[in-house]
């Protein structure tokens, strides 16, 4: 078992649906953050792919002049998919009561995830699913900061060091037999943590953990 039940668990227990009830068109990240994965996505990602956007909200982050096959969207809020222009479609799931992907095998070139992997409570089987998506090839972006909702995320987040949050991630894609060594870009602050506290524009760390999808689709 990748975690234990104890550090899957959030303190707000009750129902995500109902928390992601109420749309909430804000950013999550500051701008530094926005704009380095905007870059991170310029350079890794291939112009008319197929993208899934997962755990994704109004702003997809995507560079504006790049053009892309498809982009399937997912989240929590239908408002604020609805919203997010670079969606060619999207579909509302609760990953932590459902985590199998309405998708098919080897259907797309990049998955991403921004500032969402903090809330999953089944990562090895979410990233499974993103294996099982992905056409051999295919890469996986996880990006970061040290920002959550803290009541929703789980406990082995909340509670670790940014180091062990990278390491959690590379372990999440390390359960999943056929993903490369996972490749971490990550980019600290160099203003004082006081000021970061307060908002300083700057002040958000910057963690991408980044595998490809090595292997063909395994049969049973």
């Amino acid at each position: 078992m990748l975690l234990p039940p104890d550090q899957r668990t959030k303190l707000d227990e009750s129902s995500d649906t109902v928390f992601y009830d109420a749309p909430r068109f804000v950013t999550h990240v500051d701008d530094s953050f926005i704009q380095q994965l905007t870059e991170l996505y310029r350079d890794r990602l291939t112009p008319n792919s197929r993208i899934f956007d997962m755990m994704s909200s109004w702003v997809s982050h995507l560079p504006k002049d790049m053009v892309f096959e498809w982009v399937e969207g997912h989240g929590m809020n239908s408002e604020e998919l609805a919203k997010n222009p670079r969606l060619d479609h999207y579909f509302v799931q609760n990953l932590n009561d459902n985590p199998t992907l309405p998708l098919d095998d080897q259907s797309f070139d990049a998955v991403l995830n921004t500032v969402s992997v903090q809330y999953l409570q089944q990562p090895e089987v979410v990233f499974a699913e993103i294996y099982r998506i992905l056409k051999p090839g295919g890469i996986a972006i996880v990006s970061f900061s040290n920002r959550m909702f803290y009541q929703k995320a789980i406990a082995a987040w909340r509670d670790g060091s940014e180091t062990r949050r990278v390491n959690l991630v590379k372990s999440y894609f390390g359960s999943v037999p056929g993903f490369g060594t996972p490749e971490v870009i990550a980019h600290t602050p160099s203003i004082p943590a006081i000021l970061q506290m307060l908002g300083m524009p700057g002040g958000d760390p910057f963690y991408a953990v980044i595998a490809e999808r090595l292997e063909p689709l395994a049969k049973p």
